[in-house]
């Protein structure tokens, strides 16, 4: 019997724990891996916050000795990444808890490759470079959007080079995801806002990218709904608890979504954007979103669709172009409903940058499996639209 086995797909995930609480499981998860030290990782934001401390208290009510590396920026450095890792290892740790959004996670995730498999983070770009396991992985997001909590990304700033490095290996994704909403509860109205709209590209681009399938398109649908339908109300509403849940739940399901089918030319464009210019990467998607659906529109015209109708565009009686128009429509009136209409230009990014820029979106490993092929000029384009 003959089988095609470019229609195999594979599914790769975390075990989740998902629910108000979650996170007091931290200790649990912990003893369960054999901790005899835990390095847990954070940032400034989630210390003033008080979820850092919540967690070393966690693992101190169950004597678990644990060190804390939370000197992490908004887009995680490479050294960073090395500075972890080499307090992991003087520290004889042997588990990393990661506490925060998509920064602390991923920095988490990079100390694990460094602190096993050597060499400098910058070595391992690319999909599937990594050699040894790393340290068991839990993870306690405290953001709804990034989902580096269930996959197997990992984005590192190169700050000399002015770029942002891919890593693409199952050996990233976390063991455990303590995915808990009352964590998101100290998230400002723009973060929330950047956050969830980063998770509905997450959605979308895996619904459209080369390599869906029916166990990635599920999560994908489900994630556009759940954060279409409660996104603006939870930027107006931001201590609604169920709103929480709902957005936070969306964006685990994205997570899942793109893990698996990866993403496109949005995410390889918005890692380019915020590598070059340090911005907050849900902002640079947004920025980005419905010019590059313009793009990519003819080449999944039945799949845009879906998506359309997903987010609530009545497309009974349009023609593929009215459809099309809806579309961008709805995205430009979900981004100004929930503040986050600006430009390149309001930004910092120029005409003089858009080479630089599209060279480096060219190199991201997301852009390998965007529904329609692309040369330089082709994201030249879409920059310039976007200015």
């Amino acid at each position: 019997m003959s089988r095609d086995i470019s229609n195999l797909r594979k599914f790769v995930s975390p075990e989740i724990i998902f629910g108000a609480g979650a996170r007091c499981s931290v200790a649990n998860y912990a003893k369960n891996f054999g901790a005899r030290k835990v390095l847990v990782v954070s940032d400034p934001g989630v210390q003033e916050a008080g979820w850092l401390k919540e967690i070393s208290d966690l693992l101190l009510d169950e004597d678990i000795e644990h060190v804390v590396f939370d000197d992490v920026s908004a887009n995680p450095r490479a050294e960073e990444v090395m500075a972890g890792a080499q307090v992991y290892q003087e520290h004889g740790c042997n588990v990393i808890v990661a506490v925060g959004g998509g920064s602390p996670m991923d920095c988490a995730k990079g100390i694990g490759i460094v602190s096993v498999n050597g060499k400098h983070i910058l070595d391992y770009e690319g999909i599937d470079t990594i050699h040894l396991p790393i340290p068991p992985l839990i993870f306690i997001p405290t953001t709804a959007g990034t989902s580096a909590d269930v996959s197997q990304f990992a984005i590192i700033s190169d700050p000399v080079e002015k770029v942002k490095i891919s890593i693409v290996s199952k050996a990233v994704v976390p063991d455990v995801a303590l995915i808990d909403p009352e964590t998101t509860m100290t998230m400002d109205p723009f973060l929330s806002a950047c956050t969830g709209i980063d998770a509905l590209v997450h959605a979308i681009e895996a619904f459209v990218s080369t390599g869906a399938g029916p166990l990635t398109d599920m999560h994908a649908l489900d994630a556009m709904r759940l954060i279409n339908d409660n996104i603006v109300t939870l930027v107006d509403q931001p201590k609604d608890i169920h709103l929480r849940e709902q957005v936070m739940l969306g964006s685990m399901k994205a997570g899942l979504a793109f893990s698996n089918a990866i993403l496109g030319a949005v995410h390889a464009m918005a890692h380019s954007l915020g590598g070059y210019k340090d911005l907050p990467h849900g902002l640079c998607n947004a920025i980005l979103l419905e010019h590059v659906i313009d793009f990519n529109y003819s080449e999944a015209e039945d799949r845009f669709k879906v998506v359309a109708e997903t987010m609530g565009v009545a497309t009974k009686g349009l023609n593929t172009s009215q459809i099309q128009v809806a579309l961008r429509n709805k995205v430009v009136q979900l981004k100004q409903d929930v503040g986050l209409d600006q430009k390149l230009k309001e930004n910092g990014v120029n005409i003089v940058d858009i080479p630089v820029l599209s060279d480096h979106a060219l190199q991201d490993p997301c852009i390998l499996t965007n529904p329609r092929k692309s040369n330089k000029r082709d994201v030249e384009v879409v920059y310039e639209e976007a200015l």
